[in-house]
């Protein structure tokens, strides 16, 4: 079920959300969490649909935050804010409210935002493109308990990580850093069952790669060896590479959804790794909401 709002308020908005909710026969009861996403119209399609993807597994009030700015530096937006709320199919397992902002609200969105969001539960704002430099101290940013960005979606993604070290708070994750969850997984295993210690590694990747910085930087703050990055055309981490007294511990994905993994002494193993999508990176991101200790170590490794 789908509510068009023109020139409306946050306390209408809230009446259409209960209004839609008892015409499609949903309950509150079952909403984990208020999740913002801060995007631009270009790229509120693809983030809606990432959420309503991850909802399934974590039912949740979805608020997107598109802001409408004038298209000339002359002309001024009348102040508005228009809505469209989604309950039902047409939501997922969720609530969806898309929120426009033109003009001075724009400015004031946490104004707007506040009043939307699910009572005692956690709130995580979500910026697919144009994060803020200090995410905690944005005002949406600072009404939340998880902060995600993703340095993918920037021109210089190295550099971002530096903006990222530089003014990581408790709670602030990136996706580029999600992305990675099976490959550590996968390299703790193999060093566990090669039982021998490392004393080189290397991380192969197309350039500029934020992922296969973070972790170059993860193993640099974990094993306290050179880490050598090597240009290759991707797509994304290709291989990685840790030298042992025993030999070389080698995974390799040059493309699709498998990587070979090649342990001295043992026979090579074909394993799942595949490129996660959006949706599933999102889910994973919801599933904890404590700082995450491992990426805040690897960020400002070497600073």
């Amino acid at each position: 079920m789908k509510i068009d709002l023109t020139d409306t308020n946050s306390s209408k908005v809230n009446k259409a959300i209960l209004s839609a909710r008892r015409a499609a026969g949903t309950p509150a009861v079952g909403m984990v969490l208020t999740l913002v996403i801060v995007t631009d119209e270009e790229n509120a399609y693809d983030s809606v649909k990432a959420a309503n993807e991850a909802a399934r597994e974590h039912p949740s009030r979805t608020l997107v935050v598109i802001k409408r700015h004038a298209r000339s530096p002359r002309a001024r937006s009348v102040p508005r804010l228009d809505a469209e709320v989604r309950v039902g199919t047409d939501a997922g397992a969720g609530e969806t409210v898309l929120l426009r902002l033109h003009g001075e609200v724009a400015r004031r969105a946490d104004s707007v935002v506040l009043p939307l969001l699910l009572p005692d539960a956690p709130v995580v704002v979500w910026w697919p493109v144009d994060a803020p430099e200090v995410p905690s101290e944005d005002p949406l940013g600072s009404l939340a308990q998880r902060r995600i960005t993703d340095t993918y979606a920037v021109d210089d993604p190295i550099g971002a990580l530096a903006v990222r070290a530089a003014s990581y708070a408790p709670g602030d994750t990136d996706l580029a850093w999600t992305r990675l969850t099976p490959w550590r997984s996968l390299l703790a295993a193999a060093l566990d069952q090669a039982g021998t210690s490392v004393t080189t590694a290397a991380v192969e990747s197309e350039a500029e790669n934020p992922s296969a910085e973070l972790l170059a930087r993860w193993f640099g703050d974990r094993l306290d060896v050179p880490v050598e990055r090597v240009v290759t055309d991707g797509p994304v981490v290709t291989a990685v590479r840790m030298g042992t007294p025993d030999g070389e511990i080698r995974i390799d994905r040059p493309e699709g959804p498998v990587a070979r993994l090649s342990i001295p002494g043992q026979p090579t193993r074909v394993m799942a790794l595949k490129v996660r999508t959006t949706a599933e990176l999102i889910a994973e991101e919801l599933r904890r909401l404590d700082p995450d200790e491992a990426y805040a170590a690897a960020l400002r490794y070497g600073r």
